[in-house]
């Protein structure tokens, strides 16, 4: 379980038309790690997790704010008034 096994899953997927089909509809976090285990590769929510947060320091400020804007507005408009 590690990030290689990601990255790897993830590489998989970029040359793979069916499974980046699949991985384009919307998954749960257990979903995503049942694919990724029926395609060969053990990955646990903690590999996930990592991956956003290696993502997330690689984002300028700007980047950051904008993401976080997006995720609020997103969440105004989830969120019954």
């Amino acid at each position: 379980m590690s990030l290689d096994q990601l990255d790897a899953f993830l590489a998989r997927a970029r040359a793979d038309a069916d499974l980046q089909q699949r991985l384009n509809q919307p998954l749960e976090l257990a979903a995503f790690l049942a694919l990724a285990a029926e395609q060969g590769y053990q990955l646990s929510e903690s590999d996930v997790i990592a991956a956003q947060q290696r993502q997330e320091s690689e984002l300028s400020d700007e980047e950051l704010q904008h993401r976080t804007a997006s995720e609020a507005c997103r969440l105004r408009h989830f969120i019954p008034s």
